[in-house]
């Protein structure tokens, strides 16, 4: 299938999520994006866009969050729209993907209680055997967290940590961003080109970004 389904929650890392849209759109596929109550506020003070209380406002701004293009493939539902199509197993989707997973969302999506769209979403595809990537952002990990995510892991969903490597030599932001998105793409089934993918440790003189020129100098007592 070629449409997905992609939750706002309210964790940190709504760059996550903008990035994720915009690549699953340029691969070719639909979305349909549901945000919570909480979400909206993480979304308004990380990203500075107003999607109202319970995502009543976030269909007027897929287009300056997203860009023009991409917003015309999305379809915005609201937090408490549990008439949606996504809340149906009848609704074909080719995956669920919660991006940023807060803990509350997914403690309550470990034991099947669905109170908003998202929620909802997410046990649809626990039912049907779809594939399910909640993308958690949360440290330290509590016992209950890392319990829950167990719970989930053996229903069949894919725990995917916002937790970039490092070892493709980062030099921005989106570079970070990029590898975990490439990471749930790669879990989706996407063909993409989003992000670094490991090649092997080159030679330092075939690249100065890895190797001896990474580590600098030697101390005078090991040279």
């Amino acid at each position: 299938m070629s449409r997905y389904f992609v939750g706002l929650t309210g964790a940190s890392g709504h760059v996550y999520a903008r990035t994720l849209i915009r690549s699953l759109v340029s691969a070719g596929c639909d979305v349909d994006v549901s945000i919570t109550p909480a979400g909206c506020k993480v979304l308004r003070h990380e990203q500075g866009f107003d999607a109202g209380n319970d995502g009543e406002k976030l269909a007027q701004v897929l287009a300056p969050w997203l860009g023009e293009p991409v917003a015309a493939r999305v379809r915005a539902f609201q937090g408490a729209a549990v008439e949606a199509p996504p809340s149906s197993g009848t609704s074909l989707t080719g995956g669920v993907i919660v991006c940023p997973c807060s803990m509350g969302t997914l403690a309550r999506a470990s034991v099947g209680f669905s109170s908003n769209l998202v929620e909802r979403a997410v046990d649809v595809a626990l039912k049907e055997r779809r594939k399910l990537v909640l993308v958690a952002r949360e440290a330290p990990y509590s016992t209950l967290h890392l319990e829950n995510m167990l719970r989930l892991s053996r229903l069949g969903a894919v725990i995917l940590p916002a937790s970039p490597g490092f070892y493709h030599a980062p030099k921005t932001l989106d570079d970070l961003v990029d590898h975990v998105v490439g990471k749930v793409l790669d879990v989706l089934g996407v063909q993409n080109d989003v992000g670094a993918r490991w090649k092997g440790i080159a030679a330092p003189d075939e690249d100065p970004g890895l190797g001896e020129a990474r580590r600098g100098p030697p101390d005078e007592e090991g040279s």
